[in-house]
């Protein structure tokens, strides 16, 4: 118990404040993430809309996202990852205020749109600032650190919505924008004057590095691995899509209920990253990890159609979680490493493009799967493309050099 204690511990050690206070800012902000795990509930329940049209609603915050992933990648690599972090945290306050004023199809579908665009900014350029601000030892571990405290907020954010949720859904969409707005006072009192590693070090390491100003469109094999890693987002954002859709209408489960399960995906997250993060670098490559995350995701939506009962949810959920643990933090990194300093913004990019993309196709997909052939057909095709993917993942990363990871 004692050396399980210590490696607990030894996990958190020599992260710069930085980078704690970059989670800090993460943290307030998804605790305040109520509208997106809630939007398709939303739109049957209280907008009445069908299967169909919440996925094209759904999808319209992939397509902006794509939109948003090549902005931000670009805007990163131009202008800084403080100002494009802080300008996508203060403009979606007041799209946040606008969006429950919508009610038509077309409507919402272009608020969600204009949101997505704006949001999605924010992650390649959180990326990078995650980097700049890391020791190069313990990259991964910072990586882990603020998905960390995304899914704390992750835990919070949904169960608080859930209740308000049962009172008034406008309520959501309120609480979204006081949770940017707050992350984005403190983003900025932080980090206004904040430095990360030293200019002359950063400068001689572009003149030396060998990957010069390669793009990421250029680099065969980590295209093939985006396109193998938006496969895998697309069957795992089922978590934000299709699956409260299956607690709603297979289980008959409350808001609040739904909100529950959410919140304990959020603590397995919180509690297990870290250490689960901290044993895999050191005893596991990059390409186990990650084949095993994949494996382990198709694993969990294969439970749902093996058993009933709300005890297979929160099992199902679990593995699920296990799974994010082990495939996400690696993904990013992986990208991280491919990329040059000069082309880090691009590559990041990319990767936020990646699962862009998925949003869109993910709620397309999903619900149109569901409603044509019900949710077990889904599971079971869920779990068989992820097992491809898996393959996948083993062929491509075993191509890349070992010194990139």
């Amino acid at each position: 118990m004692r050396e399980f204690i210590r490696l607990y511990f030894d996990a958190y050690k020599g992260l710069s404040t930085p980078a704690w206070m970059l989670a800090l800012v993460m943290l307030i902000n998804r605790s305040g993430a109520m509208v997106i795990p809630f939007l398709g509930v939303y739109m049957v329940n209280h907008l009445h809309f069908d299967l169909e049209d919440t996925g094209v609603v759904l999808s319209c915050f992939g397509v902006g996202a794509v939109g948003g992933s090549f902005l931000g990648g670009w805007l990163t690599d131009k202008v800084g990852h403080f100002k494009v972090q802080l300008i996508s945290l203060v403009l979606t306050v007041p799209v946040f205020f606008l969006l429950p004023e919508l009610d038509t199809v077309l409507k919402l579908g272009l608020g969600v749109f204009m949101l997505s665009i704006i949001s999605e900014t924010f992650r390649p350029a959180n990326s990078v600032s995650i980097a700049y601000y890391s020791k190069p030892d313990n990259i991964i571990r910072s990586f882990s650190l603020n998905r960390m405290a995304m899914n704390l907020g992750f835990s919070i954010g949904p169960a608080l919505g859930g209740f308000l949720a049962a009172v008034s859904y406008t309520f959501l969409f309120y609480g979204n924008a006081i949770g940017a707005f707050l992350s984005a006072i403190l983003f900025f009192l932080y980090f206004r004057n904040r430095k990360g590693n030293d200019r002359k070090v950063v400068a001689q390491e572009v003149v030396d590095d060998p990957k010069g100003d390669r793009s990421p469109y250029k680099d065969t094999l980590f295209v093939l691995f985006s396109v193998l890693s938006c496969v895998f987002a697309i069957c795992f954002l089922q978590l934000l899509n299709t699956l409260p859709l299956y607690y709603r209408t297979v289980y008959q489960l409350t808001e609040a209920n739904i909100g529950v399960i959410l919140a304990f995906s959020g603590l397995v997250v919180f509690s297990l990253e870290m250490l689960l993060v901290h044993i895999a670098e050191k005893r596991m490559t990059a390409r186990a990890v990650i084949v095993w995350g994949v494996l382990l995701c198709g694993l969990s939506f294969l439970i749902l159609n093996l058993a009933h009962g709300m005890w297979i949810l929160y099992v199902s959920m679990f593995v699920l979680c296990i799974a994010e643990i082990l495939a996400m933090p690696f993904m990013a990194t992986v990208t991280l490493q491919r990329s040059s300093l000069k082309t880090r913004g691009a590559y990041m990019g990319v990767n936020a493009l990646s699962f862009s993309v998925a949003h869109i196709f993910s709620p397309f997909l999903g619900t149109r799967v569901a409603a044509i052939y019900g949710f077990e057909t889904l599971w079971y095709g869920t779990a068989l493309v992820l097992l491809i993917t898996g393959i996948g993942f083993l062929i491509v990363m075993k191509k890349m050099r070992l010194s990139d990871f």
